[in-house]
């Protein structure tokens, strides 16, 4: 039984007649009749009783209909569900995050901005660290990952820029410099171990600490490594050391620790989205498009921003 065979004794069984049927299907009265009785013999028993108003079901015609009555609206569903799913309106996103970006303003906010769009999609969050991100990534493990991207990335993925954080110093509050100063030359840390998460672990974060250091022209000391930046945090507050962060790491208020910026520097870390460049799935596509437009958002204000600056600065005399 073919499906232009049901849709045939569908219409001819709902208007009881076979023109006003083949005016409903826009086919010739003909080549309608000629398919119902290709459809009865294969069926093997009349379907409709040709009457001079019109047809009428036999007791099998009844029997089918009943059974393919809701046929249409199951295949119209099933055509719905298919082209929601091509657009990534159903599905599931897993979507990775590193630790060091989860407390950034801007990544809740472009999740939250996600879920409002594809409220129907499910979505599960693993947090981990860059790499362990990228590989799941190309594993297949992950969809979409929210990472500080660097050159050891698998080839394979796509990485699209989403922002760039200033680096602040974690210190000891009782620590001298802490205490005199507001603003930190990394110059006046030299002699201090760094607590730093292992490059292995987060390239770009540890790189972008030891740059700063030979900015300021010196190699930091490395003290005790630090798998999470909870750990890194509990070695400052004991005294271990100090430790350069991501800006955003200044909204975990941890007792013992304080925050300062550093001085004469340039340098930033960046996060940026990524997902597989062979066949991703489109709820990742979705996903760093969302990423993207809110990044577009965030750069038109930084412009209103510094325009409006640039018109109240007082001028040179």
């Amino acid at each position: 039984m073919e499906l232009r065979h049901i849709r045939y004794f569908l219409a001819v069984a709902e208007e009881h007649n076979f023109t006003r049927a083949a005016n409903r299907l826009h086919i010739a009265q003909p080549p309608l009749s000629q398919q119902i009785r290709t459809l009865e013999q294969e069926i093997g028993t009349a379907l409709f009783v040709r009457t001079p108003h019109g047809a009428e079901l036999t007791d099998a015609g009844q029997a089918l209909y009943q059974q393919l009555a809701g046929l249409p609206k199951q295949l119209q569903h099933a055509k719905d569900i298919a082209l929601k799913a091509a657009k990534g309106e159903i599905g599931k996103l897993r979507l990775g995050v590193t630790g060091t970006a989860a407390l950034h303003p801007a990544i809740p906010a472009v999740i939250r901005q996600y879920r409002r769009r594809y409220p129907e999609v499910e979505l599960t969050i693993e947090e981990a660290n860059s790499l362990a991100l990228a590989e799941g990534l190309a594993n297949d493990r992950l969809d979409a990952a929210i990472l500080r991207p660097s050159d050891s990335d698998p080839t394979q993925l796509t990485v699209q820029h989403f922002l760039e954080e200033q680096l602040v110093i974690a210190l000891p509050a009782s620590h001298p410099i802490a205490r005199a100063n507001e603003t930190i030359d990394v110059i006046d840390l030299k002699n201090e171990p760094f607590i730093l998460t292992p490059r292995t672990l987060a390239v770009s974060l540890h790189d972008a600490v030891v740059h700063v250091c030979q900015e300021a022209g010196f190699e930091p000391i490395v003290g005790q490594p630090a798998p999470q930046i909870a750990s890194i945090l509990s070695m400052v507050s004991a005294e271990l050391g100090i430790s350069m962060l991501p800006e955003s790491m200044r909204q975990l208020s941890v007792k013992g620790v304080v925050y300062r910026p550093i001085k004469h520097t340039a340098i930033k870390v960046e996060l940026a989205v990524a997902h597989r460049s062979l066949h991703p799935s489109q709820s990742a596509i979705n996903f760093a498009a969302t990423v993207n437009q809110q990044r577009l958002a965030r750069e038109a204000l930084l412009a209103e921003s510094k325009a409006a600056s640039a018109l109240t600065a007082p001028s040179a005399p």
